[in-house]
């Protein structure tokens, strides 16, 4: 246990070099740089100057010396400072990480508490006109974009309630917060609650048919029982590595929900770093959200030993 452990943190640590050096080069071979869109949109033509901005910068660097002092900087708690803002990286990003989270968090929560048990009764229910009824609704989750969804859901409001839900204002309390999120969590969490409930079901239905589920109906256990305490605990492995895959997905591709709700998070403020060439900004939001992923991965393993107890790893 505590051998595979180190074993996944040394992973975690590998990758998130790579990510780190992948993101950095990527960044620096696209053509043009911050100083040539100040320009460009300033309408400056002086080399000394732009010479001077690149140099102020510290784009005339090598590109290795600058990855090492941008991770120096990330070991120390330094991110460096935005190019468009010029004000500390920290501080345009701690204050969109509780948004983006919470608004991910919501629709997490959307997904699993819809998904799961829906698609449980698909399968008990299977082939009835239930399960049919279910399935349309989880095929029509998959197929609807995110972004016409909830412009859909936009044009609803404005024309039923005469109002637009969008985040335009700070909550000043629980419920609040829960209704400025609620409409769009429901929106980007419907796809994932409609994954969720197709992988259940067809789960849930690969269980059933094992041999120890008609043992524990031939010995008169409660029909609840075998589907709870037999059937989804076994069924739960591929579920869980789904939620996990959805996790990372929506902390760090709610770029089309936040932009349609007018939401100030995460994924919006790195489109719009990446538009300015804000190196600093892009890289650290980037890496932020490979240790999410990465961080949702270790902790989906772990989950698998506490789920199904027949998974063992060598030491």
């Amino acid at each position: 246990m505590v051998a595979y452990i180190v074993q996944r943190l040394l992973l975690m640590v590998l990758t998130l070099f790579g990510v780190s050096v992948a993101i950095f080069v990527l960044l620096r071979i696209v053509p043009g740089n911050i100083a040539d869109i100040l320009f460009d949109s300033a309408g400056l033509i002086d080399p000394a100057d732009k010479a001077k901005i690149i140099s102020d910068l510290g784009l005339d660097r090598s590109i290795p010396v600058q990855y090492a002092q941008w991770i120096n900087g990330l070991f120390h708690g330094d991110l460096g400072y935005s190019y468009v803002s010029e004000k500390p990286v920290l501080d345009e990003i701690l204050p969109r990480i509780p948004i983006t989270a919470r608004l991910a968090g919501l629709a997490l929560f959307f997904s699993v508490m819809f998904g799961v048990p829906l698609g449980v009764i698909s399968a008990v229910r299977q082939n009835t006109w239930l399960d049919y009824g279910l399935r349309v609704i989880s095929l029509s989750g998959l197929s609807l974009p995110a972004f016409w969804l909830g412009l859909l859901i936009l044009m609803a409001f404005v024309r039923w309630f005469g109002t637009i839900p969008i985040y335009d204002r700070v909550p000043e309390s629980f419920l609040q917060e829960l209704a400025l999120f609620a409409i769009p969590a429901a929106a980007v969490g419907f796809r994932s609650s409609a994954l969720i409930m197709r992988l259940t079901r067809s789960s849930m239905l690969e269980v059933l048919r094992q041999d120890y589920v008609r043992t524990a109906r031939s010995k008169g256990m409660s029909e609840g029982s075998v589907t709870f305490d037999h059937a989804l605990r076994n069924a739960l492995l591929p579920v869980i590595t789904t939620i996990g895959i959805e996790t990372a997905i929506l902390f760090g591709g709610l770029i089309v929900t936040e932009t349609v709700f007018n939401i100030p998070g995460v994924a919006r403020f790195l489109v719009e770093a990446i538009r300015w060439r804000d190196y600093p900004m892009v890289q650290n939001l980037v890496m932020f959200i490979a240790i999410v992923v990465v961080t949702v991965n270790l902790l989906v393993d772990l989950t698998y030993m506490l789920v199904d107890p027949r998974i063992r790893y060598s030491e």
